[in-house]
């Protein structure tokens, strides 16, 4: 176990105004969280970065899907830090090109890639192997879940004696392919849906989003390794790897990379999922809601417009934006230079704190950015 962080720098003015701060917007109720790749790094999950490198060295991938897979690559050249999720995106937006020529019956019908012509079948088994091998990465046995269920508890129970938690729902916007957040909940006894209903195998049924007894909603926006979708289905089903037969062998996994475009985007459970989580970001009614993010690299663009659309649209809703870099990103810049925003927007980051007029610079790192951190604070660590 790696030692951990020293908080000593969070205790001191002017840092633990914040720090205090965030313990009263966690405490509040209507507190949701959208969660990133960061957050599974602590379990012994790779970045996006090196599950690029994985996920293309994988033994799931055949030598003419490597040999798309390289043409792909090839093509974004010069771009700033691609990824798996990149190529992925790719690839199906060229197998949505490919399947609209072939329905209008189009006289070429394949793909020019690298200087090879690629049918839709290709494109089709390729990504079905994409998404296997990322799947094979991080479907590890050996995942450490302590950090994840110490932040479902810091999140549900009592931060400390005499600090209660509002005993509202709380909704999870999870953008991992991996079940973390799923399997701590379960493990600390919280009442939730991820819109399957039965158990270990289970099948779609978005109304159980609506359950007014929950205490926890996970909206999988990208998909889980641990959905499927059977043959001539569009919505997702959850089969454990010990069931075997033609039907169940035959199956695709279900996830969306981040820059969803494609037809996935207009059909269930996509739509259904995107709709829910809408819903989280727009509260009714005067209720407040805090949406905090966490590992998040504000990486996909369609996830940042939800984000800005919600935070123009409602006074009530305030963003605790965990930031692990040293300078602010473009969409976090544009929303602490808005005067119309900048006081529903909470930057803890790596370098300093930054709401409303006020930038609070540090000269050393300030590690309550890391998902670990967070949760140490949630728990009442100080």
């Amino acid at each position: 176990m790696p030692t951990p962080d020293d908080l000593s720098p969070l205790k001191a003015k002017p840092f633990k105004e914040a720090v205090d701060k965030l313990e009263e917007l966690m405490t509040q109720s209507g507190r949701a969280f959208l969660l990133g790749a960061g957050c599974s790094k602590c379990a012994g999950l790779p970045l996006t970065a090196q599950l690029t490198s994985d996920a293309l060295a994988s033994p799931k991938l055949d030598a003419p899907s490597k040999e798309l897979l390289k043409a792909i690559e090839a093509n974004f050249a010069g771009a700033t830090f691609p990824n798996i999720e990149d190529y992925l995106s790719e690839l199906v937006d060229l197998l949505a090109i490919a399947d609209r020529r072939s329905l209008r019956s189009a006289t070429k019908k394949e793909i020019e890639l690298g200087g090879k012509n690629y049918d839709a079948k290709s494109l089709r088994d390729a990504t079905e192997q994409i998404k296997r091998a990322i799947a094979d990465v991080i479907d590890k046995p050996d995942v450490s879940i302590e950090t994840h269920w110490k932040f479902v508890k810091a999140v549900h129970r009592p931060v400390r004696p005499g600090k209660a938690v509002a005993n509202q729902r709380v909704d999870y916007l999870v953008l991992n392919y991996d079940t973390l957040i799923e399997d701590a909940l379960a493990l600390e006894k919280v009442a939730f849906a991820d819109g399957l209903e039965g158990g270990v195998t289970g099948w779609w049924n978005a109304d159980t989003f609506s359950d007014p007894s929950l205490s926890a909603r996970v909206l999988k926006l990208h998909g889980s390794i641990n959905w499927c979708q059977f043959s001539k289905e569009n919505l997702p089903r959850r089969v454990p790897k010990s069931i075997k037969g033609t039907t169940v062998d035959d199956k695709r996994i279900v996830i969306w990379p981040a820059s969803t475009k494609y037809r996935e985007t207009q059909l269930d459970p996509y739509a259904q999922l995107a709709s829910v989580a809408r819903e989280v970001l727009h509260p009714k009614d005067g209720s407040q809601r805090v949406l905090a993010i966490c590992g998040y690299k504000f990486g996909d663009s369609h996830i940042n417009l939800e984000l800005d659309r919600a935070l123009r649209a409602s006074r009530d809703l305030t963003l605790v934006v965990f930031w692990s870099e040293e300078t602010l990103d473009a969409t976090l810049t544009t929303w602490h230079d808005d005067v119309s925003v900048r006081e529903q927007v909470l930057i803890y980051g790596k370098r300093g704190f930054w709401h409303g007029d006020t930038v609070t610079a540090a000269s050393a790192d300030l590690p309550w950015w890391k998902f670990e951190n967070i949760t140490r604070l949630l728990g009442g660590e100080r």
